[in-house]
């Protein structure tokens, strides 16, 4: 069975946010031809190509939110995976208004799928926490 669209497009997102944290200084013409041998179709590339570069954008301001919920797990102590899906959890929650349920539900199916056997929990803790905030108004 395949991954549903917006599934398939968080996961370019996510690989294509791992290669630019892995890799300081990569092309991002690299990256997005590395996402032609992804799962989904060229829109999907791009469009997951297109989330990471605006995710990446913000990551200093998600790490900051996101170290004020988790003290004890600033970004450079956490696995790459979980600090990648935070950040882009944290950009479609505060910036795209993505809604909280498909955003946290599809980092979390990234989480367990990629990451520790931990991540899944700890980044459905740390969004939830943000969503909250978001709806709130505390944040972005």
């Amino acid at each position: 069975m395949s991954a549903p669209a917006d599934l398939v497009v968080r996961r370019c997102a996510l690989q294509a946010m791992y290669q630019f944290d892995a890799v300081p200084g990569v092309s991002p013409d690299a990256v997005r031809r590395s996402l032609d041998e992804s799962d989904g179709t060229a829109d999907h590339h791009d469009a997951g190509f297109a989330l990471a570069c605006l995710a990446w954008e913000h990551r200093a301001d998600a790490d900051a939110d996101i170290v004020a919920l988790a003290p004890d797990w600033p970004s450079h102590r956490q696995p790459m995976i979980d600090r990648n899906l935070l950040r882009l959890g944290w950009y479609e929650l505060a910036i795209g208004k993505v809604a909280p349920g498909l955003a946290i539900g599809d980092a979390v199916e990234l989480a367990k799928e990629f990451g520790t056997e931990r991540s899944g929990g700890f980044v459905n803790g740390v969004l939830d926490q943000i969503a909250r905030r978001v709806a709130g108004g505390g944040v972005a």
